[in-house]
């Protein structure tokens, strides 16, 4: 069994030969291991061909069996765009026409707009959301714009070089998220309550857009999943409630989208989500990730297989702070093994940290996880078979 078939067993609700394994790397992480490499922090993000050899450079190492490509659309001519580039703090700092990026090697860049992006609600006329989005909204003030002459060829390069071995997994923002991006946090937080019908309006133009990204994505290219990144619909945010009215009608048109291009979608919400584990569900999602425990989080693996384990798969849970950063190799072990025992006595687990790899976890801290997979995740063993109706 190939890595790739691994990963689809699990999701497809099936056992596969041992417990796959497949996290996803933030870029402050990559930027933290790819150095000596040759590949600099601001290629890393502006370049396809660079962004590739970087995510098949850390399979190799970590032994993953897929690779989740968080964004795409990079553009060939993106060094001739950038109109001067400086060092700040030893970090390469680029001016484009109206911002400025200042790429990091421990986080994602840091973006600067001659003008403000966001907007004030009043201001906003719903209908002016285009259908077609043309960039990622990938944290405040920092987004990767979409080159629309060629959005796919990161997708291209993996396929070329990795000959569908590996599932590959694209990245689509939820429509939420886009909302928050365009008003602000405290802003979209007051308009649920003031403004909810405009705030409907606007998620449901989102919703169009963020449709229209996932699905180019299913057909166009060698995918086998789609993760939708809500991380903001946590209970630290919203209220289950609030969950009901402004995120599961939209998410649920982009999940029902994605399946319906015979694809997997799984939902990414970060933080505190056990009180709205079933909401989630209700979904028609294939799976969930994350899932972050204590203290990040208040999930419980065993507790989340046992209440929505049995029509979705589940990808999840290691805390990458509290045991991949401040743990030991005997801490670790411990941790990932218990997680591997409860996932292997249902159907549909896939290995990794909650969230993303945070970025200073040491390499050999990642490098227990595929280890500890094959040595104690084996659905051969004796003791599994059978023992769930496999």
């Amino acid at each position: 069994m190939n890595p790739r078939e691994r990963i689809m067993k699990a999701m497809n609700l099936e056992h596969p030969d041992r417990v796959p394994v497949m996290c996803q790397f933030s870029i402050g992480f990559m930027n933290q291991q790819l150095k000596g490499t040759g590949i600099t922090p601001m290629e890393l993000w502006l370049d396809a061909d660079k962004y590739a050899e970087g995510l098949i450079f850390l399979r190799d190492i970590f032994d993953f069996d897929g690779i989740l490509v968080s964004i795409h659309g990079h553009a060939k001519d993106w060094r001739q765009k950038i109109k001067k580039v400086e060092v700040v703090d030893t970090f390469e700092k680029a001016t484009f026409e109206g911002h400025t990026e200042l790429y990091l090697d421990d986080d994602l860049p840091i973006g600067n707009f001659f003008e403000p992006r966001q907007r004030n609600l009043d201001s906003i006329n719903p209908t002016s959301i285009p259908d077609k989005l043309d960039y990622i909204a990938a944290s405040k003030d920092c987004y990767f714009f979409i080159d629309e002459e060629d959005p796919y060829r990161v997708f291209k390069i993996l396929d070329d070089n990795l000959k569908r071995q590996y599932s590959i997994h694209g990245e689509v923002t939820s429509p939420f998220d886009y909302l928050l991006d365009l008003i602000g946090y405290q802003n979209a937080l007051m308009a649920l309550v003031l403004e909810p019908a405009k705030v409907k309006l606007i998620l449901d133009k989102f919703t169009v857009g963020v449709i229209n990204m996932a699905v180019g994505l299913a057909e166009r290219v060698e995918i086998d999943a789609i993760k939708i990144s809500s991380p903001f619909t946590g209970m630290g945010f919203i209220s289950p409630d609030h969950y009901r009215q402004f995120e599961l009608p939209y998410i649920s048109r982009v999940v029902d989208a994605v399946k319906n291009c015979g694809k997997a979608v799984y939902i990414h919400t970060c933080g505190h989500i056990n009180d709205r584990l079933e909401i989630m569900k209700e979904s028609g999602v294939s799976g969930l990730e994350c899932l972050d425990p204590p203290p990040i989080g208040n999930t419980e693996l065993e507790d989340a297989f046992n209440r929505v384990g049995d029509s979705m798969f589940i990808k999840g849970n290691i805390d990458s702070v509290s045991t991949l950063l401040n743990g030991n190799e005997e801490s670790i072990t411990a941790d990932v093994a218990k997680r591997i025992q409860v996932g292997m006595q249902n159907k549909g687990f896939i290995l990794s940290t909650a969230c993303s790899i945070a970025p200073k976890v040491p390499r050999e801290n990642i490098e227990l996880l595929a280890k500890l997979a094959s040595e104690i995740g084996s659905y051969s063993d004796p003791k599994y078979l059978g023992a769930h109706h496999l």
